[in-house]
């Protein structure tokens, strides 16, 4: 009897050696994730307290003149695009599209050209340089690229060479990115797979929640639990509140789908814009950096940097702003990408939107409501840059710690993408990745796409 028991042990301990939990594949895949989810983290806050130190240097440039931006921002533009004209061409942008471009062609040395520890770093250094320049750009779109391409480069050290494999780690790094340069996990899941994969399996899942728990860890041991916005305590009427929904819908939709369409420089007369740039990039760069300039010195000072600060003010009705500080501010948006120069549009997105709601919510007679309405005139607007209104509403939330107003964020992110839909027909991120993949075709050949259902993989 005992023999009998101690063989069926012996046969039950060989069954789980063969088990995907002690699988060594699997733990070099484990090992993977959890130092790229540490390493994302520790380099977004260090990206973030870079970039913080390079803009409160800008700050000092404007304390001593408002004049002194007409020289320096255009000769940082420029020397931004000087530097980026070689090998560090695909740190130019957002880096959104530079990620989905990677997950859409499997091709090896596609990726490493756009992913590789070089560009990662160059990425940071660059956008940090544009923000001691003043540019009205954000670090979350970077912090994005160089999530990926930290978690694409430790998975192909530890021998994974597979591309489906490799394309996993790329998403987990991209969604443990945006939730450490945000502090939003849960936004890092819903972008990754609303923005970047397009689907949800319960194959890969466990990959990206891992990612993101290790780097949101890092993130609250190391700066605390936060709310990028701090708390916002508004709320909406019933009746006052739809005209709300409806207004900031369709003017964030209009005018987020707008934004799209005009930073991708490729309708009618922008088409010349876009030539002009090609012929001379560095000139027309300074050219883009002298006219944000010009902006900012007509703005107050205001529409310089992420907009961060302009942001919360408004959410937290600790200060007022121009009724068009939305309008400048989404100029120097487009003037910054149109330079070609490093840096993202999320931050710029979330600003131009507080403005709008600001403006809105003074035409609607908000009064005690107008943190509500500036709230859902910056989801409205990231909603219809990005066209993805499930990933505008979680983040709106998480980033000012409001639940109030779920049904109000989600139903407006929703109207302002249908809106958004109508000036622009395809998202903006996968309309610029199109570019690199078509740019790639062109001296490759034609590609496969990478498919978007992952192997199976342990969770």
């Amino acid at each position: 009897m005992f023999r009998s028991i101690f063989e069926s042990i012996g046969a039950r301990l060989r069954d789980l050696r063969g088990h995907d939990l002690f699988a060594p594949t699997q733990w070099r895949r484990r090992a993977a994730l959890w130092s790229g989810g540490v390493l994302v983290g520790l380099a977004a806050i260090a990206f973030a307290h870079a970039s913080d130190f390079a803009f409160a240097q800008f700050r000092r440039l404007l304390g001593i003149s408002i004049w002194l931006p007409l020289i320096v921002t255009p000769a940082v533009f420029a020397l931004l695009a000087w530097l980026t004209e070689g090998r560090l061409r695909a740190t130019r942008g957002s880096g959104i599209p530079q990620t989905i471009a990677a997950l859409e062609i499997e091709d090896a040395a596609f990726r490493q050209r756009l992913l590789a520890p070089s560009i990662a770093l160059g990425k940071m250094a660059l956008t940090v340089l544009g923000m001691l320049g003043g540019a009205s750009i954000g670090r979350e779109g970077p912090t994005v690229h160089v999530g990926a391409g930290i978690m694409f480069s430790i998975g192909h050290a530890l021998g994974f060479r597979d591309p489906k494999a490799l394309s996993r780690f790329i998403l987990a790094g991209a969604a443990a990115g945006i939730a450490a340069a945000f502090n939003t996990p849960l936004a890092g899941v819903v972008f990754a797979v609303e923005e970047l994969s397009g689907t949800w399996e319960d194959r890969f899942s466990g990959l990206l929640l891992t990612a993101v728990i290790f780097a949101g860890i890092v993130s609250l041991g190391i700066v605390g639990n936060y709310s990028y916005f701090g708390s916002v305590d508004a709320s909406l009427p019933l009746g006052k509140g739809w005209l709300a929904i409806l207004a900031c819908g369709a003017c964030g939709g209009l005018g987020g789908g707008a934004f799209a369409t005009v930073i991708q420089l490729a309708r009618g007369s922008l088409s010349h814009v876009a030539r002009l740039r090609a012929r001379q990039p560095v000139a027309f760069a300074a050219v883009c950096g002298l006219a944000v300039a010009a902006i900012g010195a007509a703005s107050g000072n205001a529409i310089y940097g992420t907009g961060y600060a302009q942001a919360q003010a408004l959410l937290q009705g600790t200060q007022d702003a121009p009724a068009a500080f939305g309008l400048l501010k989404l100029a120097a948006n487009i003037l910054s990408y149109w330079a070609g120069i490093p840096g993202g549009i999320f931050s710029p997105a979330l600003a131009v939107g507080s403005g709008m709601g600001h403006t809105l919510a003074t035409l609607l007679g908000g009064g005690g409501n107008s943190a509500a309405i500036v709230l859902l005139g910056m989801a409205a607007f990231l909603s219809g840059v990005t066209q993805t209104p499930l990933t505008a509403a979680v983040i709106s939330m998480e980033l000012t710690n409001n639940q109030n107003l779920a049904i109000p964020i989600f139903a407006t992110c929703l109207i302002a993408r249908a809106f958004s839909t109508l000036l622009c027909r395809k998202p903006v991120y996968h309309a610029l990745a199109q570019k690199l993949v078509e740019e790639h075709e062109r001296t490759t050949g034609p590609q496969t796409p990478a498919t978007k259902t992952p192997e199976p993989a342990a969770n």
